[in-house]
């Protein structure tokens, strides 16, 4: 079973899989502070590379599977046109109603 994107609690972390989904790329970066950052299995990673590797060339979606800590960590089946679809876990961090920081890496 799948959480819809418009039910997940966070409106921030909504903002972020909603843009990442639709391949939004202006959306996504409104989604985010100006010095967002991010990490990939444990690694910091460059956000505007990873973001275009990822999400945006490769057709990343995301369906949601289950949240908690008030909607900031997600278990999602993630699938890109790269690496297929794969079991994910994405914490966020949110500051002024952005996403600040979020952590990726396999479930």
């Amino acid at each position: 079973m799948t959480i819809p994107v418009d039910r997940l609690s966070n409106a921030a972390v909504r903002a972020f899989v909603t843009a990442l989904n639709a391949n939004d790329e202006d959306a996504f970066r409104l989604a985010l502070t100006p010095a967002a950052t991010m990490s990939d299995d444990g690694s910091d990673r460059d956000l505007a590379q990873w973001t275009e590797k990822e999400i945006f060339s490769s057709r990343g979606h995301m369906e949601v599977e289950s949240e908690k800590d008030e909607g900031l960590t997600l278990v999602a089946r993630y699938r890109n046109d790269t690496w297929g679809e794969m079991r994910t876990k994405w914490q966020f961090t949110v500051e002024d109603g952005k996403v600040a920081r979020f952590d990726t890496g396999q479930a």
